[in-house]
């Protein structure tokens, strides 16, 4: 059996941990190894713990969640996807979470199967992007510049006429940009399914199941994906996607 997925709690809310704490424990492939009630102990943790994912609440005293993210994937404290859990389906909250480099943004009013679903999508190394989520990152990002690494990672598709905004404060609105069309990268036809099913917020797994191929097939698809768009992460060849009609 392979070892479980490493899952770090971070939340100021007793309560709140306990209850993800029995659901992600009772899907048997998962180990929660810690908790935190602040940003400053999440950051401290996910160096001692090394865990494989950090659910990750935004609002909490000392430092808030999107710098305890921020400083997490930023500044090497720990190899691990963050999955931001909030209650607030807020679209500064989204935008920063992904700023900081967040793997996934989930309400705590989900279900059950869909937090079990977001730790292991993340483990796997994916972003966990749900559609209404999606469809919001789009708007956003076909007006303004939503995060310098996601933009930054876009830049080689779009070319020099590409012109990003000067970027925006922690907590502020993002600077607007001149949207300017990306030429269409040579993708094979297998590829450009694989883009598809990405942009429709499909895992790997997924998108195996789906193309009947193998989960490491799926993998080495969205990889050479990523390296012809010159993309970071499957956010940004979501941006793409859609703005070549490829969902």
């Amino acid at each position: 059996m392979s070892d479980p997925i490493r899952v770090l709690l971070v939340d100021d809310h007793a309560v709140m941990r306990a209850g993800f704490r029995m659901i992600l424990e009772s899907a048997g492939d998962i180990a929660v190894v810690g908790e935190a009630t602040t940003g400053v102990e999440a950051v401290a943790a996910a160096s001692a713990l090394h865990p494989d994912v950090i659910c990750m609440d935004v609002q909490m005293p000392d430092m808030d969640g999107l710098e305890a993210t921020r400083r997490i994937t930023r500044d090497g404290a720990a190899d691990a996807a963050v999955v931001v859990v909030t209650t607030f389906d807020r679209d500064d909250y989204l935008f920063d979470a992904l700023a900081a480099g967040a793997s996934g943004f989930l309400l705590k009013n989900a279900g059950p199967e869909e937090l079990i679903a977001a730790v292991r999508v993340a483990a796997a190394g994916d972003a966990l992007l749900a559609p209404e989520v999606t469809r919001r990152v789009i708007a956003r990002f076909a007006q303004s510049e939503i995060a310098q690494p996601a933009a930054a990672s876009l830049r080689q598709a779009q070319g020099p006429g590409f012109a990003p905004g000067s970027g925006a404060a922690h907590g502020g609105a993002p600077s607007v940009a001149e949207p300017v069309e990306a030429p269409v990268v040579e993708l094979t036809e297998r590829e450009r399914e694989v883009l598809r099913l990405v942009a429709q917020a499909m895992s790997n797994a997924e998108i195996a199941q789906r193309l009947y191929i193998g989960e490491a097939t799926v993998k080495t698809h969205v990889s050479n994906v990523l390296q012809k768009l010159g993309a970071r992460d499957r956010v940004a060849a979501v941006v793409y996607a859609h703005r070549h009609g490829l969902t």
